[in-house]
């Protein structure tokens, strides 16, 4: 078993410029972190992002390197709005194509199925359609004679997602209360980054609906303990909502420069860390 052990910037340097980039997680749940972070080091822009945004979207949007942006919605959870991305759109930064979160799950799918598209009821009646005038609908061949949204698949270039546990081979597990679409963000893409808590030897007691994302769909596999920070990743840790704050209430160029200016996730942490020792009582 030779393994596809990576690093954060080993992958990055695999991406590129102008490609669609999967992210998944969920707001600002189980996000790969240290993998953003190590884009945001990389001379990677110009990406066609999809994702269920949260900081991972913020933080790529003040930074420049967004094009477009597919994506439901984009939030921090317990801080609704995400300011970074607000920012960005208001000033005109990024395209956006904004799916109802049932299209956007039928649009991975179709993707992880190599469909060119999957009909749903989703997005009819609403103004998804009027935003979005380059969809289709498509009318059943039955005798039913309905019509459905026509979702275009969501085929990534690559994706990136964070889970718990993982093996050299690629088997991810989640061992928190949901999946979120990280195996369809896997299955979508041309290749597939994992990122995790804990390499483990094997997965012998697992209970088999934990064992989310099978190996043949996946690329690279980085071991990034707290790799999903400052998002949560339950249940190894919960969201760190004073740094969010931290991060929510700073112009980026301050907050970039304090803590993705050193070059390396290990001067990440060590910058979170300083803060921490200084804010804590």
């Amino acid at each position: 078993m030779t393994g596809k052990r990576m690093t954060p910037d080993g992958v990055a340097a695999r991406l590129w410029s102008g490609m669609t980039l999967g992210i998944g997680g969920w707001g600002s749940r189980r996000k790969p972190m240290a993998l953003v972070r190590a884009v945001l080091r990389s001379p990677v822009r110009d990406l066609t992002v999809v994702s269920c945004g949260g900081p991972d979207v913020g933080m790529l949007a003040a930074a420049g390197r967004i094009r477009r942006l597919i994506s439901p919605f984009v939030t921090l959870d317990s801080i609704p709005l995400e300011p970074h991305y607000r920012a960005a759109r208001e000033r005109g930064a990024l395209a956006l194509t904004e799916y109802d979160e049932a299209m956007f799950l039928w649009g991975l799918r179709a993707a992880a199925h190599r469909l060119p598209f999957l009909p749903v009821r989703a997005g009819l009646g609403s103004d998804v359609l009027r935003i979005n005038p380059e969809l289709r609908t498509v009318r059943s061949p039955y005798e039913d004679g309905e019509e459905f949204t026509a979702v275009p698949a969501l085929r990534l270039d690559a994706a990136l997602v964070h889970v718990n546990r993982a093996d050299r081979r690629g088997n991810g597990q989640y061992l928190g209360p949901d999946p979120y679409f990280d195996d369809l963000f896997c299955a979508a893409a041309d290749s597939a980054y994992l990122s995790c808590e804990a390499l483990v030897d094997g997965f012998a007691d697992a209970v088999p609906q934990t064992l989310l994302i099978p190996r043949h769909t996946v690329t690279g596999v980085v071991e990034a303990p707290g790799g999903a920070h400052f998002t949560s990743c339950a249940p190894d840790h919960g969201r760190d909502e004073p740094f969010q704050a931290l991060y929510a209430a700073t112009p980026w160029d301050e907050f970039a420069g304090r803590f993705l200016g050193g070059g390396s996730e290990t001067a990440y942490r060590r910058a979170v860390a300083d803060w921490h020792e200084e804010t804590d009582p």
